[in-house]
């Protein structure tokens, strides 16, 4: 089975430009090394590494890109004065952050065990001595707690608090609840049930980003010629690209709105192409068909399902599903289980982007959006509609299986 990067071709790995720009970026604007970033998204770490080095080139190219010298005084204690000033930032950072933790434990005499308890969950995070100063215990006693037999359920809960605490942070980004975490520890070879996988993330306060109530956005054409419903509610397909969906959402920023169009593949749940833009005219529609049609195949007779939007109905859209040969497919106005799978996909990225991050420029929301599309929801995230495969995993075995066929 070919294991490169979703695209054009059978047997050779391809990538398109975008996944790639999203990559790079992941590496030199994020906090993860190119070993763990290569891992999440199925790329080697040779070629990451190759697109990182061509990038940073580019970058030293660019006067605007390289920090100007400081100018007068000294520089070498200056610099001195500075990492102190940051030492001691951080350091009171650290007990701010600490202190919010403990808050619920500051209550009237607190036992020794629940301090302690609190100090062994965030070792991680914390100095030992900042905790078990602002606990007012000691370091002595803390190690005689820790040294102490603990019983097999005790260890095996706590392994999987663990495993939990690591998956819905890194892994899921706060956006798994218990069935993907559950999922999560499966693929990894740990067996708990998900009625436990619940208590624990109940026990370690662990709440996915919730979702918000839907909202009506699509302008409906009232002149618009008719078009038939091909697809009835069945999101589903035989072969990638067959039946796509797609939808129009829409992204508050500080500068103005920012507006979303996406082409999803009903056979592997696969963002297959997207567009963003300051308006809603029918180019944003088509750049995204564009992009889908551009980097993936796209089978002769492939239907193309939307809601009844000005865009979607346009001549300009019509003339170029025509000339890529993919019939177009509407549901019914005003109803928007007709177009489920596209709706879902623009609630899904609310909630797990948009409305929990404030953007002042439109250039973050469309960044921020790229990544989320091309790193995360297609790479990682799991989609319960495939079996709590990713869409990348949908998509390989789809082409794996078109390959053998032929």
């Amino acid at each position: 089975m070919d294991k490169g990067g979703a695209g054009k071709g059978s047997g050779r790995r391809w990538y398109s430009p975008e996944f790639k720009a999203e990559a790079v970026r992941e590496v030199l604007d994020g906090p993860r090394p190119v070993s763990r970033v290569s891992v999440e998204i199925g790329v080697d770490e040779g070629t990451l590494r190759r697109w990182v080095q061509l990038e940073r080139r580019r970058r030293v190219g660019d006067p605007d890109a390289v920090a100007p010298m400081a100018h007068g005084g000294d520089a070498a204690s200056d610099a001195a004065r500075i990492r102190e000033l940051e030492r001691e930032l951080r350091e009171a950072r650290q007990e701010a952050d600490f202190l919010k933790k403990a808050a619920g434990l500051l209550r009237p005499r607190p036992s020794v065990s629940e301090r302690y308890e609190l100090i062994d969950g965030e070792k991680a995070r914390f100095p030992l001595a900042l905790m078990c100063r602002a606990l007012e215990v000691s370091r002595s006693g803390y190690y005689a707690w820790r040294a102490r037999p603990a019983s097999a359920t005790v260890e095996r809960r706590r392994d999987l608090q663990v495993e939990i605490y690591e998956i819905f942070y890194a892994v899921g980004r706060m956006r798994y609840g218990y069935r993907r975490v559950h999922q999560m520890l499966r693929r990894r070879g740990i067996e708990a049930g998900p009625e436990l996988v619940r208590g624990l993330m109940r026990e370690l306060g662990l709440l996915p980003l919730q979702r918000r109530p839907w909202r009506r956005t699509t302008i409906a054409d009232p002149d618009a010629e008719a078009t038939p419903d091909l697809v009835a509610r069945r999101f589903a397909a035989e072969h990638v690209g067959q039946v796509m969906v797609g939808d129009i959402t829409y992204i508050r920023t500080w500068e103005g709105w920012v507006y979303l169009a996406t082409v999803i593949d009903c056979a592997t749940k696969m963002v297959l192409g997207y567009a963003t833009a300051e308006h809603m005219r029918a180019g944003l529609v088509i750049d995204a068909l564009s992009m889908a049609v551009r980097n993936h195949r796209i089978p002769a007779d492939a239907v193309f399902h939307s809601d009844r939007g000005s865009q979607y109905t346009s001549a300009e859209y019509r003339k170029v599903l025509t000339a890529h040969g993919i019939r177009p497919s509407m549901g019914k106005r005003g109803v928007c289980w007709d177009n489920a799978m596209a709706e879902s996909f623009n609630a899904v990225i609310k909630n797990e982007l948009i409305y929990p991050t404030e953007y002042q420029t439109r250039k973050h929301a469309e960044r921020d959006i790229a990544a989320y599309i091309e790193l995360f929801y297609n790479c990682q995230r799991l989609h319960s509609g495939i079996g709590y495969a990713t869409p990348l995993e949908a998509y390989r075995e789809k082409q794996a299986n078109l390959t053998l066929a032929a």
